[in-house]
């Protein structure tokens, strides 16, 4: 927002944001809340969630440094339709929701980015969608550990930089635990991938594309 605004209008940032903090585990707003603004990321990450059946959830993204969220909730909808809950420490910058319009009304290159940015969300939806459809359980496990390793990185250990309850890993595969649990047994049985605790390192990237490839 403050690289794409024009230089002029930087001030009203400064004026209108709140740097906000939360801590692992809390939510920053959940499903069904008014709507009231968007989130910037400056340090930690957040899970993006929704209720997935009456007890289940689905974990629709990640967010983390440099990300935003709660843009879901922006249209005809006053009501969030997903949630979104610290992974860890949490810093954000909150912009309210009519200071944002008013920004994009008057920045046309940051709104042109964002236009971009919910086309590519769409698109990701969309093959998020078919592949909960159409790919193996395996296969599924095998694309999100891969898509946390390109979101995250790794760090200094080799492992994946985030840490993440099996949990949270069968809500991203749109899958249960004991299947996560069993599938990553096996995996790292055939040294596909090191497990240590919620430590994951990535041994055979080849492997699991050729087991994000399969289809049920």
């Amino acid at each position: 927002m403050c690289r794409m605004c024009m230089p002029e209008w930087l001030p009203a940032i400064a004026a209108h944001r709140r740097n906000m903090q939360y801590k692992k585990g809390e939510q920053v707003f959940k499903e069904g809340d008014p709507v009231s603004g968007i989130y910037y990321v400056y340090r930690g990450s957040v899970k993006i969630h929704k209720h997935w059946g009456e007890e289940k959830e689905l974990i629709v993204r990640f967010a983390r440094q440099g990300d935003i969220f709660g843009h879901r909730g922006f249209g005809t909808d006053s009501l969030y339709p997903i949630s979104a809950t610290a992974l860890e420490s949490l810093e954000v910058c909150y912009i309210d929701q009519d200071f944002f319009y008013a920004t994009l009304r008057t920045n046309t290159e940051l709104l042109f980015e964002l236009m971009l940015f919910y086309a590519q969300e769409l698109q990701e939806s969309e093959k998020n969608m078919r592949d909960l459809a159409h790919m193996s359980v395996k296969g599924r496990l095998a694309s999100v550990l891969l898509k946390l390793k390109e979101k995250f990185g790794v760090n200094e250990k080799g492992f994946v930089a985030i840490r993440l309850s099996r949990q949270d890993i069968a809500a991203f595969a749109g899958t249960t635990y004991e299947t996560v649990f069993r599938l990553m047994t096996t995996f790292s049985q055939e040294n596909i991938v090191s497990v240590s605790g919620k430590d994951i390192s990535i041994l055979n990237d080849e492997k699991l594309m050729q087991f994000a490839k399969e289809r049920s």
